[in-house]
């Protein structure tokens, strides 16, 4: 059932990364005194739209990609909840590595740049989705208990 609670847990989370397509995730302040933005195209100078990229962060596009469409296919996976709690779990797997990946980034152009870095509030998203779909598992958990449950009265 496409209705339930978890489905609005997992959309949740999807936009949630999904917003990390039109963020900034990191800020760095170089030794020239220029301050460069990471977002998922990587580090642009401040104040130009179409500026050089230094680092292109093409394993972050990728897995950005990848997790806003795992998510929307485990919201489609209703049908088999088992399979559904597998690849959310998986799904929390890859937000622990798209927030190590993003620490990465910033961290590596600090040090290419001699500068220092500092993260926005929007790198703390894919954590926050992880927690979000948590939830949505241990309602997928609930629903398969209480399907063994009728299963067992028949």
């Amino acid at each position: 059932m496409i209705q339930r609670i978890q489905t609005l847990y997992l959309l949740i989370a999807d936009l949630l990364i999904a917003i990390l397509f039109f963020v900034p995730l990191a800020e760095i302040a170089g030794k020239d005194g220029h301050l460069y933005l990471l977002n998922y195209a990587g580090f642009q100078s401040e104040g130009t739209v179409g500026g050089t990229i230094l680092i292109n962060p093409w394993p972050l596009q990728i897995l950005i990609g990848a997790v806003v469409v795992g998510l929307l296919l485990i919201i489609f996976q209703f049908n088999d909840r088992v399979r559904q709690i597998k690849f959310s779990y998986l799904a929390i797997s890859l937000q622990l590595i798209l927030t190590g990946l993003i620490c990465f980034y910033a961290w590596s152009g600090s040090n290419q740049l001699s500068g220092t870095f500092s993260l926005k509030t929007f790198c703390t998203f894919p954590l926050i989705a992880a927690v979000i779909i948590y939830l949505a598992i241990k309602g997928m958990v609930k629903d398969e208990n209480l399907v063994k449950s009728i299963d067992r009265i028949r």
